[in-house]
């Protein structure tokens, strides 16, 4: 089964006549990716990765994969951006939000070197006393200050613990082909590495072997799930808005945005999601946020945020609009039993499962939505499986390109990133930075 969009919600706020006239700027966009004409298209290497990917690596890949799982216990990855969100998001949605707590045969996973919080790395370093451990430290420079801070404190740790030589074997990167501070030490220090391809950018790489290794590892089947993206390549490479739901998505979200919604929700009814809720807000916030346009990408988890933003996107400011990512059959099921006192009253739910329930929520919510002035998309999946997540995967990587072009930017260029890193290197102190420095410091003085 494939992913299917459903649009019956829009009634009322887009009407099919204007889905007619998006078809030519559709078209146009689809036309610049796939030429390789349009803006950044350097950075276009995931269109075909799915089909067209380093066979050899890919089971260097799995191969390594099979060794941390035999000799760790705890799995280290050291990434920040699309170094780990799209990873994380794979092994929350393929195995649980809870993956670390359950009993299993693979390592536990801490994803780490995504903030500059001391605590946050120093409770990892205490968990990792007395159990085995394993770092995959993902970056393309090496020099990424938070990711670097991580590398640094548990490469030290390893080397402390295991010995040089030893350590050596439990540290993977994944970095550059050629150049950088990191592939220059992996090659020094005999660490095996993987490659982050130079036409994928970070927030477009989870299926290379930035997030690859680190699925791998926590047992998901990553053959089934580049599979499943393949299925989608094949299934999205059609100009046609009228049988493309990919595009239909990047259309409906253009259309809307040029109505003045503003904002565009992603709500999920399973906590599992919440990740990968994460993962798609940088897809989009990075890609579509520059030139003073693009849509916010905020997110939700229903029915658990309905008690607490549900009020707002009800009887708010109209700027807003949903995308609902639905799952057509749950991971796990329960079904509701009797209470012969039915104190609760659920009786009437005897026999009922709670997904039953959960759709119930959702036909509840989209209904008391729409009819609050907030138009609703729906993107229904047909499981959790690994061919379903490749899907999804390429789905809104492929809508995100075609919708950015539609936009008019470039979908695959972060220049605002790079602000802070330069504010906060001369604030630091770091040599090649010191005429920024003394301005900064004046500015930030009080009065």
């Amino acid at each position: 089964m494939s992913i299917q969009l459903e649009t019956q919600y829009l009634k009322g706020f887009v009407a099919p006549e204007e889905f007619a006239s998006a078809a030519p700027q559709v078209k146009l966009a689809h036309e610049l990716l796939h030429t390789g004409t349009g803006a950044g298209n350097d950075f276009i290497g995931w269109v075909n990765l799915p089909t067209d990917y380093d066979k050899e690596e890919f089971a260097r890949i799995k191969a390594a994969a099979q060794r941390i799982q035999s000799n760790t216990d705890v799995f280290v990855v050291i990434g920040i951006g699309g170094s780990y969100l799209g990873a994380r998001a794979a092994v929350e949605y393929l195995k649980s939000n809870n993956y670390n707590a359950l009993k299993k045969d693979t390592p536990d996973i801490y994803f780490i070197g995504n903030s500059i919080s001391s605590t946050a790395l120093a409770e990892v370093l205490e968990i990792c006393e007395g159990k085995d451990v394993s770092i995959n430290m993902i970056s393309k420079s090496g020099t990424t200050t938070e990711p670097a801070i991580a590398f640094r404190v548990f490469r030290e740790f390893l080397e402390k613990k295991y010995g040089r030589e030893e350590a050596r074997k439990r540290i993977f990167c994944t970095t550059d082909r050629e150049k950088g501070t990191l592939k220059h030490l992996a090659d020094e220090e005999g660490y095996e590495t993987f490659v982050v391809p130079d036409d994928v950018g970070g927030r477009y790489s989870v299926l290379t072997a930035v997030g690859l290794l680190p699925i791998a590892v926590s047992g998901a089947d990553i053959d089934a799930l580049m599979a499943g993206a393949a299925k989608a390549q094949a299934l999205y490479n059609n100009p046609d808005l009228s049988t493309n739901p990919c595009y239909q998505y990047a259309a409906a979200r253009n259309l809307l945005y040029r109505k003045g919604k503003a904002i565009e929700i992603l709500v999920s009814y399973e906590p599992c999601f919440t990740l990968m809720n994460e993962w798609w807000k940088q897809l989009y916030g990075e890609s579509e946020g520059k030139n003073n346009k693009g849509l916010f990408p905020a997110s939700v988890i229903f029915s658990t945020d309905l008690h607490s933003m549900g009020q707002y996107i009800q009887q708010g400011r109209r700027t807003m609009f949903e995308t609902t990512v639905l799952f057509d059959k749950p991971k796990k099921e329960i079904t509701i039993g009797n209470d012969p006192q039915n104190v609760d009253g659920l009786n009437f739910l005897e026999g009922r499962t709670m997904d039953y329930v959960n759709k119930r929520a959702f036909e509840g919510t989209v209904l008391a939505h729409t009819d609050g002035g907030v138009p609703n998309l729906v993107i229904r999946v047909p499981d959790f499986s690994e061919d379903s997540l490749g899907q999804l995967i390429y789905f809104f990587e492929k809508a995100c390109a075609i919708s950015g072009y539609m936009m008019g930017v470039n979908p695959f260029d972060q220049p605002g990133v790079e602000s802070y890193k330069k504010n906060m290197f001369a604030l630091l102190g770091k040599p090649g930075y010191e005429s920024q420095k003394d301005a900064l410091e004046a500015r930030l003085k009080k009065d």
